[in-house]
């Protein structure tokens, strides 16, 4: 990386510093604009950044001032093993979100022991297709569906399938509207559930509005999932979603309301409870 510009590796680390960056933060940014891991920072230091890259890194480092998450700078978002394309269209997967689907393989793991040999599964609000994608992954013999309202999130989800090279069904459509008739042995949803008035929303003001809030307290679309769910399981079926830490109480009546039996939750990397989930009867 010799014969650029004046900037070297160590002076642009000491930027983002400078400007208010911790030094792991200003490590993962150099790291992914340069493709390269921490260590060979560290022993590169003295390296010059390109005319390319030093230009590239001033726009990342004030978008990042700006709080746009790393991963919509670099297009890319580690999750679950799987490295997956993410854009502005979808939220960007977050590591809790990945105690979400160690619970639907636990399930799924229980489903074909008892015979089930292909489980059916959707992933409700797919995103970027990481839920989905993780599953089939992990478990190639279910057979994995992912719905989502926008256009351009089932873009990049089918992307992710394609470069990952596993198969899923993508569903263009809003909740249960687009599945009539259609029955799942597990169905997995991170939906918009932040309270309208949350004031964590706008340090998220860069991610896409609808899929992160429905507005008022921030249940409206459990609500929809929960209640149309049972029609769209079979008998014994899953249901698994994420939610605030503060909403368990909400999910677990509506979910009893609903006919599940067997609830449950989760916790998350912090220890908060992060998902509830219940099984519909076999009668």
């Amino acid at each position: 990386m010799s014969g650029g510009t004046l900037l070297t590796v160590r002076l642009a680390l000491q930027r983002c510093q400078a400007a208010g960056l911790e030094r792991l933060e200003a490590q993962l940014l150099l790291g992914e604009l340069l493709q390269c891991d921490r260590s060979w920072l560290i022993s590169h230091d003295d390296d010059r950044l390109s005319n390319l890259d030093a230009a590239r890194f001033e726009d990342w480092l004030a978008q990042r001032l700006d709080q746009v998450p790393l991963a919509y700078l670099s297009g890319r978002k580690e999750f679950h093993g799987l490295r997956l394309r993410v854009s502005r269209d979808t939220l960007v997967p977050r590591p809790d979100t990945e105690v979400l689907v160690d619970w639907a393989l636990e399930v799924l793991a229980a489903q074909m022991q008892a015979g089930r040999a292909e489980p059916r599964v959707i992933d409700m609000g797919t995103g970027s297709g990481a839920i989905a994608l993780a599953i089939k992954h992990r478990c190639p013999a279910a057979q994995v569906a992912a719905l989502d309202f926008s256009i351009g999130a089932l873009a990049v989800a089918r992307a992710n399938a394609q470069d990952l090279s596993l198969a899923a069904e993508f569903i263009h459509g809003s909740w249960w509207q687009a599945l009539p008739g259609r029955r799942f042995d597990l169905i997995v949803s991170n939906p918009p559930y932040i309270a309208g008035q949350d004031p964590h929303l706008p340090a998220l003001r860069h991610e896409p509005l609808s899929a992160l809030t429905p507005g008022g307290d921030g249940l409206a679309d459990l609500r929809i999932l929960i209640d149309g769910a049972p029609a769209h399981l079979t008998p014994g079926g899953t249901l698994l979603l994420e939610h605030g830490w503060d909403q368990v109480p909400a999910a677990a009546q509506l979910l009893g309301q609903a006919g599940f039996i067997d609830l449950d939750c989760r916790k998350d990397l912090a220890g908060m409870q992060r998902a509830s989930g219940g099984r519909m009867p076999l009668g």
